[in-house]
């Protein structure tokens, strides 16, 4: 059996997250099917990173087994023929049996857009977080700082999950203003702030969990001294609510 390694682009928007669940449409879920459809195997398509329901990516890692003989081009453009515009392969190759894409990745790249403004572009609703109160970005950076390094971050992880090592190295975390963002070769001016965050893995909801506490202090409800006590308590209630999922991007993993 070969193993195929994809390269994935996709949003999010219609599907339930990446992971296959019953009587739910999802990203796993139509490319198993089209895998199918293109083999007639039925083959497990394991993905880097199980991305929440509404997130999208321009990075996503996935592999499948195959006994076809098919070339990993002409398994690229069979699946785009097949697979929805919203789900694109951007490329595929052939790789070594032991590789595997959540297990190697060395570090993954995330990226959340907020719309810091009342009235936004018809374009942005669908991928960003509309928050109309005025944040400090200053303090959202200093509070920022404090995760950056190897610490448990129970605290920042959803419920729900059955993670037993809640540790992670975050390598970089930042908070950036933008007074414009491109859509389709126009420049969409306002006020817009990016928080990249970069790690050797993520928890179930971490990002997300980090952004809603981020804008909780940059509203003011909190000091951002507060950030140290809430990730050394390694207690989710202490922590910021969790933010929409459509803001949030998965922007590639390093191997």
């Amino acid at each position: 059996m070969r193993k195929i390694r994809l390269l994935l682009e996709y949003d999010g928007s219609a599907y339930k997250g990446w992971q296959v669940q019953k009587d739910a449409v999802t990203i796993q879920g139509i490319l198993e099917e089209k895998v199918f459809r293109l083999t007639g195997e039925e083959s497990p398509v394991i993905g880097a990173s199980r991305t929440d329901a509404g997130v999208h990516a321009f990075g996503q890692v996935a592999t499948f087994r195959t006994a076809s003989h098919l070339d990993a081009g002409t398994i690229r453009r069979a699946l785009n023929a097949l697979l929805p515009q919203d789900i694109r392969v951007l490329a595929a190759e052939e790789v070594h049996d032991a590789f595997h894409p959540r297990d190697d990745a060395l570090r993954k790249r995330y990226f959340y857009i907020i719309v810091n403004q009342r009235v936004s572009s018809a374009f942005l609703f669908k991928y960003a977080w509309i928050v109309p109160q005025m944040l400090d970005i200053s303090i959202m950076e200093e509070a920022s700082h404090v995760l950056i390094g190897k610490h448990d971050f129970l605290a920042f992880m959803g419920t729900g999950s059955d993670m037993k090592n809640t540790v992670r190295e975050v390598c970089s975390l930042g908070v950036e203003k933008l007074d414009r963002v491109l859509f389709m070769g126009v420049a969409l001016e306002g006020t817009f702030i990016k928080i990249t965050a970069e790690a050797n893995g993520f928890l179930r909801h971490m990002v997300r969990n980090i952004v809603g506490t981020l804008v909780e202090i940059g509203r003011g409800r909190m000091p951002s001294k507060k950030m140290r006590e809430i990730l050394e308590s390694r207690d989710r209630k202490n922590a910021g609510q969790t933010s929409p999922s459509n803001g949030l991007f998965l922007e590639r993993i390093d191997y």
